[in-house]
């Protein structure tokens, strides 16, 4: 049985207050619009007063260049990228639970994916993540296999990329022709393969 205590609401804040507010949670990480509003949502009053109040911040923040949603994607798709190899879909689904309008999306996705080799991409993947090529008997070799798929299907990378790297390690892939699929799962679908 659990004794906590009944939480207090909190007095809604003023515009300045509000502005205050929003400027200290962007100062701890960059947030899209969409983030940023669900935030103030919790601290003004409900209704259209409200509403207002967080417009008017949110204007005043985009004037001073503190909330910029194609900046945020830029250097969301940048640190995705370089630290964590992660490709193009990934970083696509990443974006689009953060917010961000789809035509950002695509414009910052092919700018920063457009110039880079995808197989070179899932190389640096698997040293990143130090994955090993597959041995022991056939049965092995095939479950390993099978989690390799599925983790670098994960990070976003497409099949035909995939089974490039794979191949050149001299594995036993069944010769499937896969046509290529930019934003669905329909792939991994035809594959078989379902995420863990």
């Amino acid at each position: 049985m659990s004794f906590s205590r009944p939480s207090r609401k909190r007095a809604p804040l003023d515009g300045p207050a509000l502005f205050d507010y929003a400027v200290n949670s962007l100062a701890s990480r960059m947030r899209t619009v969409r983030d940023l509003k669900r935030l103030m949502r919790l601290r003004v009053e409900e209704g259209e007063a409200g509403e207002v109040l967080i417009d008017a911040v949110v204007l005043k923040l985009k004037e001073m260049r503190y909330l910029d949603d194609t900046r945020f994607a830029a250097e969301y798709t940048r640190l995705r990228q370089e630290n964590e190899k992660f490709g193009r879909r990934r970083v696509q689904q990443g974006l689009i639970q953060r917010g961000v309008h789809n035509e950002i999306i695509t414009k910052t996705l092919s700018s920063a994916y457009d110039d880079f080799d995808e197989p070179d991409l899932v190389r640096r993947y698997i040293a990143r993540k130090r994955l090993k090529q597959p041995s022991g008997d056939r049965d092995a070799i095939a479950k390993q296999t099978a989690r390799i798929l599925r983790m670098l299907i994960r990070a976003g990378f497409s099949t035909s990329a995939i089974f490039k790297v794979l191949r050149a390690w001299n594995i036993d892939l069944p010769e499937i022709d896969l046509p290529e699929v930019e934003d669905t799962g329909q792939q991994e679908e035809s594959l078989g393969v379902a995420e863990e």
